[in-house]
């Protein structure tokens, strides 16, 4: 398959999608035209399920149920959208991806990780990204990011995610520690506790890097 697959990944209030939104604006400059999109949505059906899954009123939704919506999402979006444009040779940068169900579900909702890889595999048809980019922040400042901009100290914003406590974020964000780790071929793990601008050009070095044996063949 041809394209560049490229995600973006990080605790909630990480700044991954401000990430995401600079290396969409510079690539288009330079006439590259990315296709930028997001997990849970993307799609119609898939924007449906993200609806199910974030709204604070499904506080009854159990973990099994959460698994499997975020699976179903995926699988839409990826057949529906992702994979037709690296077919036409295509950048698509992916804010959160099979990694985030690792993290937030695997490690944070406590659920056995080889069930979670399968069913995200299965859902993907095996697809992974080139390059995933982790915005690593501590979880203490990372909620103070959140609760800013969601309704103050009250969080009167925060979506059903957002909402649990300190303790899930903490083992989220281990999770996703672990799994940098685990595959530095593939992750590069970003400090995002500095100005955006310099995580950008970080970021933006990185990519031409990896794009360039891309356009030599």
């Amino acid at each position: 398959m041809k394209g560049l697959f490229i995600t973006f990944e990080g605790p909630d209030g990480s700044g991954k999608s401000t990430q995401l939104q600079l290396l969409a604006e510079k690539l288009t400059n330079d006439g590259l035209e990315p296709l930028v999109t997001r997990e849970p949505g993307g799609t119609y059906i898939s924007d449906k399920i993200r609806a199910l899954l974030l709204d604070p009123e499904h506080k009854g939704m159990i973990h099994q149920t959460e698994v499997l919506l975020y699976a179903a999402s995926r699988a839409q979006h990826v057949h529906e959208k992702i994979i037709p444009a690296l077919q036409q040779n295509r950048i698509v940068l992916c804010d959160r991806y099979i990694d985030a169900s690792i993290a937030y579900q695997a490690y944070g909702l406590g659920i056995d990780l080889d069930v979670v890889s399968l069913i995200s595999q299965f859902a993907s048809s095996g697809l992974k990204p080139s390059r995933s980019y982790f915005m690593d922040l501590p979880v203490e400042l990372s909620r103070e990011r959140l609760l800013s901009r969601n309704g103050g100290a009250t969080g009167a914003g925060l979506d059903r995610i957002e909402q649990r406590d300190e303790n899930y974020h903490s083992r989220v964000r281990q999770g996703f520690l672990n799994i940098a780790a685990s595959e530095p071929e593939r992750v590069k793990l970003v400090k995002a506790d500095r100005p955006a601008h310099v995580i950008a050009e970080e970021i933006a070095e990185d990519f031409v890097k990896l794009y360039t044996p891309g356009l030599r063949s």
